[in-house]
């Protein structure tokens, strides 16, 4: 798997934020729609249903704030011993007849994301959400290119850009 803006990228699937683990919740978006996971969660909608996805209270700081935060938190679990899940955003998927708000886990290490990478992110899911875009282009990324892990910063903003059509 492999990070790229908002969205944990697989083979055969794409989240925004982190895959869930147990009963976490999370969304998953897939070549047949959009599902939202977690314990009583279970929703699916596909992508002719979808007229909205959008997402809140996303963790983003510019880079010497996101490197002092990260450092902070370092710091805190070297003194504390005790470590903090990633911060939590929500994502919102509309349909004509309903909005469900699920929180998702951040991905990205240290839990912030670069303001560059948050705004690309959220034009892509727009351009998901009114067909501009295929989550196809994204998942045979992934098929092709999850294994080697997460990109560096400037591949992953190209290829937000080139996903989103920006």
């Amino acid at each position: 798997m492999a990070m790229v803006g908002l969205f944990w990228i697989g083979e055969d699937s794409v989240y925004v934020g982190a895959e869930p683990e147990g009963t976490a919740s999370g969304v998953r978006l897939s070549e047949d729609g959009v599902e939202v996971l977690g314990a009583g969660r279970g929703r699916f909608w596909t992508w002719d249903e979808v007229v909205r996805i959008e997402t809140r209270d996303v963790p983003v700081r510019s880079g010497p704030r996101r490197l002092a935060s990260m450092a902070f938190d370092a710091a805190l679990v070297l003194v504390t011993g005790y470590g903090e899940l990633p911060p939590a955003f929500s994502v919102e998927v509309a349909t004509a007849e309903e909005t469900v708000q699920v929180d998702v886990h951040a991905a990205v290490t240290g839990g912030i994301y670069p303001p560059s990478e948050y705004e690309l992110s959220v034009t892509l899911l727009q351009r998901l959400a009114d067909g501009g875009t295929d989550i196809g282009d994204l998942l045979a990324w992934g098929r092709d290119h999850a294994a080697e892990g997460t990109p560096p910063r400037e591949e992953r903003e190209a290829l937000l850009r080139k996903w989103a059509g920006a």
